[in-house]
């Protein structure tokens, strides 16, 4: 029998797609909605379930920025047959999507088990947040916002593809605010980081996604369910992201560091006094 019914995956699909994209971690409220709900977190199909709908999200991405993927597959494509494409940035982008995702590969194949079993607590998760709350601040604060998306290089890509680990080994710091204040850090434009931190997410978060449907499902999973919280996830995460492109050209993270350090204070007490576990 699935550990998630129908009504669950309803509510942890809209989470996943309000906060796979913001800087807040979707990893990390997935954890505390489903710790609030009751469901258990070390149940390997509530694993499954999490990772299976960020596809939804992912789909999203696809579809927002589907001209520009597309854009940059085929300038991809002519590059590798002819030399003079080579000198193009979206070919140049591309190999560096690659590349910058094969760090986040390799750690997340070495410590599954390390993510799935300690660091998967909500006490790790709690930390994270406001740990990551701090990164973000100085990384908003020192940043000189004066590069935009065309003056991106490989160390760029590599640094904020790197930076995704963090997220990866300690769920609540946030995938998008790791990249986003890596982004930040290297002089990039608000939007510019946004948008370089959507490009570098897509192929790993995919990739999780993928390699977690065949478990997800064999441990008990029900297809319904995961239908069900993908479509919500797809839908919600499309809305978000444009949103988000809209608020960061306007606004600095500050809101975001500021709701990240009162839900991880709010989480401890929860802890604290056992509301969850």
């Amino acid at each position: 029998m699935s550990a998630i019914s129908i009504g669950q995956a309803i509510v942890l699909g809209a989470v996943e797609g309000v906060t796979e994209f913001l800087p807040v971690s979707s990893t990390g409220h997935l954890r505390i909605a489903e710790g609030l709900m009751g469901i258990p977190l070390d149940d390997t199909s509530v694993v499954g379930f999490s990772a299976v709908i960020q596809v939804g999200a992912i789909a999203a991405a696809l579809v927002y920025f589907g001209k520009d993927i597309a854009r940059i597959v085929r300038a991809w494509i002519r590059g590798l047959r002819d030399r003079e494409e080579r000198y193009h940035h979206d070919y140049k982008f591309a190999w560096w999507v690659i590349c910058a995702t094969l760090p986040i590969v390799a750690v997340g194949l070495a410590a599954k088990p390390l993510i799935e079993g300690p660091l998967a607590s909500l006490w790790v998760v709690a930390g994270s947040l406001i740990a990551g709350s701090g990164v973000m601040w100085a990384a908003d604060r020192r940043g000189r916002h004066k590069r935009g998306e065309d003056d991106t290089s490989l160390r760029d890509a590599m640094w904020v593809g790197c930076s995704q680990i963090l997220a990866l080994l300690f769920p609540g710091f946030s995938r998008s605010g790791a990249t986003m204040s890596t982004a930040l850090l290297l002089d990039l434009e608000r939007v510019a980081a946004t948008r370089l931190s959507f490009f570098l997410g897509i192929p790993a978060l995919t990739g999780a996604g993928v390699y977690e449907l065949k478990d997800a499902v064999g441990s008990g999973a029900a297809v319904g369910p995961l239908a069900v919280g993908t479509v919500v996830s797809f839908a919600v995460a499309y809305a978000s992201i444009a949103w988000l492109l809209r608020f960061v050209a306007r606004h600095s993270f500050h809101s975001f560091v500021l709701y990240r350090i009162l839900v991880g204070a709010l989480l401890f007490a929860l802890l604290g006094i056992g509301v969850v576990n």
